[in-house]
């Protein structure tokens, strides 16, 4: 019978009615010679061979269990998780496949042309002849109405299988790259959707869509290529004599509700936050800081009954943009509470670390921290060498207790 079925069945435990052990004269009945058989028999040959085949694979399965390394990258949309995922396939398991790197390609047309129409939609004024058939090619290309500057949905321009890009497009976005009023709004980046990625992919504009060498996208390339993900996505990689699977889900507030599929048997959360967000908006929520939502979002992780005895190791992202951007936007502006100069990275990043670690609210777990550029694979590399090495030492200190 299936789940649902409503035929009542017996009980499991009942005692057995006292007329099936005393025949009709009021006698006790004696066994027959099957039941007797049945309660003194041995276990057969084939019977002990296949005990010993399920004890031997539930041993081999405890070794590979022991062996094995869960990781959960967490954090809000736009942390960096996606690029630490791409580093380990770099660092770990050879780069990425031809299919992949087709895909990729096609993502950085998008990035490439949406960045610009973002840009172009966040002008002040309207543009001057000069520029007016360019930027209202881009729009329309972007999927926006040049007039209304209201999306079109499923009008923007996407490059098919192999398509070259086309080096017309190309032309168009150099000289808006160019012009001053672009520049300006780039410059000010923090009060609109303006991709960080957009300086590195505008300077290689020339090789990106070259009339005579077909572009294919490098690692740096790869990196730098921004793609919002949805669902779950597992990398698997060996380090030493350990199996790791390291898993990266959407940090989109829409997203979160998926993240407890993932929450059992954790051996350590790497918890990524933009520290270059603390004058950022979200993207899906303009009127919220990324700071804020990210120390909002590590409270609630440290804290959770899930990782009572889980690694946790905070990754402050996006230091070479912190850099750059603390100064020309001070952190006072955004958190009041700041007494360091605005302008001094070592103190400002000193700063926002106390802020996350002093959300630990157990005596007995420490938050292991580190100060990374994703894009920089030398540098991952070392970080991601630290962070083995804490999971070991943590292994083997629970053995020993």
């Amino acid at each position: 019978m299936g789940c649902g079925s409503s035929t009542p069945t017996a009980p499991l435990h009942n005692p057995p009615s006292s007329a099936a052990n005393y025949d009709g004269h009021g006698s006790q009945q004696r066994p027959t010679a099957q039941q007797a058989e049945g309660f003194d028999s041995k276990p057969t040959e084939q019977e002990i061979k296949v005990s010993k085949s399920i004890d031997k694979m539930l041993r081999e399965e405890e070794k590979r269990l022991a062996r094995e390394v869960k990781m959960l990258l967490l954090g809000p949309g736009s942390s960096g998780k996606s690029t630490i995922l791409k580093q380990m396939k770099v660092i770990h398991l050879s780069g990425f496949t031809p299919p992949e790197l087709e895909s990729y390609r096609q993502q950085i047309f998008l990035n490439v042309l949406g960045g610009m129409v973002s840009i172009l939609t966040l002008l002040p004024n309207p543009p001057p002849p000069s520029m007016a058939e360019d930027v209202s090619t881009i729009l329309t290309l972007g999927g926006v109405d040049d007039q209304t500057m209201e999306t079109v949905v499923g009008a923007a321009r996407e490059l098919r299988e192999n398509e070259p890009f086309p080096p017309d497009v190309g032309e168009r976005l150099e000289r808006l790259w160019a012009w001053e009023q672009v520049q300006t709004v780039v410059r000010r980046g923090k009060e609109g959707e303006v991709l960080e990625n957009m300086p590195y992919f505008y300077s290689h504009l020339p090789r990106l869509f070259s009339r005579t060498t077909p572009f294919s996208p490098t690692e740096q390339d790869v990196l730098r290529c921004r793609q919002k993900t949805t669902g779950i996505s597992e990398t698997m990689f060996r380090s030493a004599d350990l199996q790791y699977r390291l898993f990266d889900v959407g940090g989109q507030r829409s997203e979160r509700k998926k993240w407890i599929h993932c929450f059992e048997n954790v051996t350590a959360v790497l918890f990524l936050a933009a520290i270059s967000g603390y004058d950022q908006a979200l993207i899906e929520d303009p009127d919220s800081n990324q700071m804020q939502e990210a120390l909002m979002l590590f409270d609630s992780i440290c804290n959770s009954q899930w990782f009572v005895k889980t690694s946790i190791i905070l990754f402050l992202n996006k230091v070479d943009i912190f850099k750059e951007r603390i100064l020309v936007s001070p952190i006072r502006a955004y958190f009041p509470d700041y007494e360091g100069d605005d302008t001094d990275y070592n103190a400002a990043r000193e700063y926002f670390k106390a802020r996350f670690t002093r959300l630990n609210r157990s005596q007995s777990k420490e938050i292991y921290t580190n100060y990374t550029t994703a894009i920089d694979t030398n540098l991952i590399r070392v970080v991601m060498a630290s962070v083995y090495d804490i999971i070991v030492t943590r292994n083997l200190n629970e053995i020993i207790l």
